[in-house]
């Protein structure tokens, strides 16, 4: 009070103590060496929205549990093939709660969930017959050039053994290989075309509430079976409204008895 009334300036008040780090308190280099991942690659999912900032206390960042279980889940999506912008922003649905994670990994699951039972194989040569069903000369060499088999070494690697199967059963009825992987080809671009449509409509009917997908575990597992029945159908009429055309036409009878000229 002596000082004011003599017109001197009080003492500046101390300042505040700075407030403690988070309870789980790591430094951007402690937090890489926890969780594996490099110090630049924790900046970068940083800078595009994967990541949340870090608390800065005076001139140090501090990185708690929560980065670290982000982390995790940023590695864990990664796995599943997801872009670091695609993961940006699921991370952003479960953070304002729009989106259950454990319910878009059910999801997840039973979208990647295969629908045919036709893995690709590497096989020997004896393999290779087996699946061919005959050991004719030059078998392997025709198998290749139509790209049904590649060559790895000493085995053969067969990307889908169904088709191969399909294929040598077509040749044994009288329709030549190129034929029948020409054939393939066709029906690998229009269906190609229509399931590419199919999704996406199934994806605006999800968006747009038409399509419910309460329980994904029991919508896949129906869609799987009846999809697959449902090709075979339109397959089958689309097929007889040909032939029937083919008839009517009379290209039918110029057809009759002419021998195939090649295998």
């Amino acid at each position: 009070m002596l000082l004011l009334a003599a017109g001197m300036p009080a003492p500046a008040s101390p300042a505040p103590p700075a407030a403690p780090p988070p309870a789980t308190a790591l430094t951007i280099d402690e937090l890489a060496a926890q969780v594996g991942v490099p110090t630049r690659t924790i900046r970068f999912y940083q800078a595009r929205g994967a990541l949340m900032r870090p608390e800065i206390r005076g001139r140090v960042a501090y990185y708690g549990d929560a980065h670290v279980e982000r982390l995790k889940l940023i590695a864990q999506l990664q796995d599943r093939g997801l872009r670091i912008d695609a993961i940006r922003d699921l991370v952003a649905g479960i953070d304002k709660g729009e989106l259950d994670l454990a319910e878009w990994l059910g999801i997840e699951q039973e979208v990647q969930a295969p629908w045919a039972d036709d893995a690709a194989r590497t096989v020997d040569e004896d393999g290779l017959y087996a699946l061919a069903g005959t050991r004719r000369p030059g078998l392997i060499a025709d198998l290749t050039r139509a790209k049904l088999v590649e060559r790895k070494g000493e085995v053969y690697l067969v990307a889908s053994p169904a088709l191969l199967t399909i294929a040598m059963r077509l040749v044994a009825a009288g329709i030549d290989l190129p034929t029948a992987t020409r054939s393939a080809e066709v029906l690998r671009k229009h269906l190609g075309r229509a399931v590419r449509e199919l999704v996406e409509l199934f994806v605006d009917g999800i968006k747009d509430g038409g399509v419910a997908l309460a329980d994904p575990e029991v919508t896949f597992a129906t869609l799987r079976p009846l999809g697959i029945e449902a090709v075979k159908v339109l397959f089958a009429r689309e097929m007889e409204h040909e032939l029937r055309k083919l008839i009517e036409s009379g290209a039918v009878r110029a057809l009759r008895g002419r021998k195939r000229s090649r295998r």
